[in-house]
């Protein structure tokens, strides 16, 4: 019979994903067949999976990151509800892989809660049947009183999995003790009695000074505290751009490698309003030397040593944002190199057509900043495809050589109107230092990385700084942080057969 741990919060970014991921790694590495599993996400960081009809689909990308920790490939039935905000509040709401429509969040619940219910039911059986281990992560606070009616990913969850729960509370901003108590008092008291015992995370400083409150709130709860995480973050992809900056400041992360500003590069990355896929940025932030800084939208480029231009889910509303602050007459004389990711390369382009079809405005051609030869055209059709493309060695990817992979998820179609390089084939076009392309994870192929990293440095003046081999995968680090901090988890858990 297959167990199921839900890994739930009293809040949200309480460490739920990083605790998810580090379970299913060090239950891998036990040999235990484990698949992590959300039943409802709201993110537009989505990543490609296989669909139940061997389609590719979308997830979002803790659910994708929590595969790899287990060592099995992604699937859409480890996240069969996914939906992606465009603003306005209305998302696009994607099940068990596929594009259903947009909706609001009343719309959602009068005409599509009993069809992600089904959805979400059928996925937990489908990986239920092929898994030893279930590793649930829940959403937000498991004690939203107004929505335990309609709580999927907590609620739901915990009863048609017949889940035990690890409870997680935050404690960086005080009032760890009490959140946890009022959680406990909340929860629906059937799913209350499914709560095995909790973990304090993000904690800095003297663990004792915690003991006289743990042994308080367990003699009133009767839960154990199983473990104190500290603030330790083990370099795994956020889910969310929630977690990134505000738009009004700045944030560079990556600075904290010792290495001396003087040696390093900046990589400028414009943050639009509707940041899409933000996550492809993140290897770029493990290579030594090289900060990722968000840059606000009115930002200088003269401080920064290359631009990448992200994903978007608006792309029409994000260019026109750009070019209202004066950003394409920077990058107009910007000497760096520059990369535009999906919506980030169509804005490189001379225009977007049939923009209507995208934009909250009438506008239905958009002139784009004129950095690539080509032209994109909207249509209703989404394309989402994994794929291997061979390296071209022009451009940015002068010198190297071999295959990239990655997946493209986009709307409209872009042509080249006039002769263009294509280092990565079809979905990608180059002129000197200028890259544009539809492949998400990218950078997540080392020869691609690598290459684009020298570029940047070279561009700049300054020595490039090897990697070498001394990096530690970020699963295995969420493993250890989670098997040093937790030791006796699985005493709450008899049923897991390690």
């Amino acid at each position: 019979m297959t167990e199921t741990v839900l890994i739930a919060g009293t809040e949200s970014h309480v460490g739920k994903s990083t605790v998810a991921a580090g379970l299913c790694r060090l239950l891998a590495r036990r040999g235990v067949s484990v698949a992590p599993f959300k039943a409802q996400n709201m993110s537009n960081n989505a990543r490609v999976a296989v669909a139940p009809d061997g389609e590719w689909g979308e997830i979002g990308v803790s659910q994708h990151t929590q595969a790899r920790a287990a060592r099995i490939p992604a699937t859409t039935d480890m996240n069969p509800v996914l939906l992606k905000p465009r603003g306005d509040g209305e998302s696009q709401l994607i099940i068990q892989g596929t594009a259903v429509e947009n909706v609001a969040a009343g719309a959602y619940y009068e005409s599509q809660w009993e069809r992600a219910k089904r959805a979400a039911f059928e996925s937990y059986e489908r990986l239920a049947t092929n898994h030893d281990v279930i590793v649930a992560e829940g959403a937000g606070s498991i004690a939203e009183i107004n929505l335990h009616h309609r709580d999927l990913s907590n609620v739901e969850t915990a009863r048609f999995a017949d889940a035990s729960i690890l409870l997680l509370v935050d404690i960086e901003r005080g009032g760890a003790f009490a959140s946890l108590y009022g959680a406990l008092e909340l929860m629906p008291d059937d799913v209350r009695d499914r709560v095995q015992g909790a973990v304090i995370t993000k904690f800095r400083g003297d663990e004792t000074l915690l003991t006289p409150g743990i042994k308080l709130i367990e003699d009133r709860t009767g839960v154990p505290i199983l473990g104190i995480l500290p603030y330790d973050d083990p370099g795994l992809p956020e889910e969310d751009s929630v977690s990134l900056p505000q738009q009004e400041k700045l944030e560079i992360i990556g600075d904290d490698d010792g290495i001396p500003d003087s040696r390093a590069v900046t990589i400028g990355v414009p943050r639009v309003p509707r940041i899409s896929n933000f996550t492809d940025l993140e290897p770029l932030t493990n290579e030594p030397g090289v900060r990722v800084a968000y840059l606000p939208l009115q930002s200088s480029l003269a401080h920064v040593d290359a631009v990448v231009l992200p994903g978007s889910k608006n792309t029409v509303d994000d260019l026109l944002a750009l070019r209202n602050t004066g950003f394409g007459e920077q990058l107009a004389n910007f000497s760096g190199p520059i990369v535009g990711l999906c919506g980030g390369y169509q804005m490189l382009g001379e225009r977007i057509t049939n923009a209507a079809l995208e934009s909250t405005d009438d506008h239905n051609v958009v002139r784009g900043f004129g950095l690539l030869p080509v032209e994109t055209r909207f249509t209703t059709e989404k394309h989402v495809e994994r794929v291997t493309r061979t390296i071209n060695s022009v451009g940015l990817l002068a010198g190297t050589s071999g295959t990239v992979r990655g997946y493209e998820i986009h709307m409209g179609q872009t042509t080249a109107i006039q002769s263009v390089e294509r280092p990565l084939g079809e979905g990608s076009a180059a002129v000197n230092s200028i890259l544009g392309t539809y492949l998400h994870g990218l950078f997540e192929n080392e020869n691609v990385r690598t290459a684009f990293v020298k570029a940047v440095f070279q561009s700049a003046g300054k020595p490039y700084l090897d990697e070498g081999d001394s990096f530690q995968s970020p699963y295995d680090a969420a493993a250890d942080l989670l098997e040093r901090n937790v030791p006796h988890l699985f005493r709450e858990f008899p049923d897991i057969d390690l």
